[in-house]
C-alpha cells in the first residue's frame, strides 16, 4: 500500500489528482519509464489534508514475459507517486522470490 498526503494550500475549494507510476529497474523485457498505475480524485476545502491510497498489488508490478506468461520477476522497482508525471516523489520497492 501506498499512502500519500494531499493538501490544498489555496484559498479555494479545488481537487487534485494524485498520480501512481511504476518503473521495474531491471526486466527481462523493455518496461516503460514511468508506467501509470492508477490515480485518485480528491475534492479538497482550504487548508484541508486528506490521505490518498494506492494499492500495489502484483497486476500492477506484472509483466508479459518472452513465452507470453503473465509474471512478477524479482528486482528493484520504483514507485512514483506526484500530481504529474513530470512532479514525482519516489521511492524503491525490492520484490523478491520465495
Amino acid at each position: 500500500m501506498v499512502r500519500v498526503d494531499v493538501t490544498n494550500t489555496g484559498d479555494r475549494e479545488g481537487d487534485e489528482v494524485p498520480q501512481l507510476y511504476i518503473h521495474q529497474q531491471v526486466a527481462s523485457i523493455t518496461r516503460p519509464v514511468k508506467q501509470l498505475a492508477g490515480f485518485r480524485r480528491a475534492h479538497l476545502k482550504p487548508g484541508e489534508t486528506t490521505t490518498v491510497e494506492f494499492a500495489v498489488t502484483p497486476a500492477a508490478l506484472s509483466l508479459i514475459d518472452a513465452d507470453m506468461h503473465t509474471v512478477v520477476e524479482p528486482g528493484l522497482f520504483d514507485i512514483m507517486v506526484g500530481p504529474s508525471s513530470a512532479k514525482t516523489e519516489t521511492v524503491t520497492l525490492e520484490v523478491k522470490t520465495k
